[in-house]
């Protein structure tokens, strides 16, 4: 049996190491990720969504986070949602990201 609280951890150290390449934050503290749900079998459900959806990494940002969380052992696998409701706001962004950015 797995653990999901640990694992569930591990993907969100993994969703950290993916990034808007026009924003040094990450996509966790930018606050893209919406949800994160694992159930027992280790089959991850994200929900997540882009800056706008005329974002440029539209096409390859959700591709490289279901790849990278997938390698997440005992991820099984990954059903990523893109969405656009509710849109991406600015207050989204953790403490952290918002003090990088310059907006503290």
């Amino acid at each position: 049996m797995i653990d999901i609280g640990k694992l569930e951890q591990e993907v969100i150290q993994k969703l950290k190491t993916c990034y808007d390449p026009e924003i040094p934050v990450d996509i966790w503290e930018l606050g893209l990720i919406y949800e994160v749900r694992i159930d027992e079998e280790g089959n991850t459900y994200i929900k997540m969504t882009l800056t706008s959806p005329q974002c440029p990494v539209a096409e390859s940002l959700p591709p490289e986070v279901k790849r990278k969380v997938k390698s997440v052992e005992g991820v099984k696998d990954v059903y990523l949602d893109l969405v656009w409701e509710p849109p991406w706001r600015m207050e989204k962004m953790s403490e952290e990201a918002k003090l990088e950015l310059g907006f503290l």
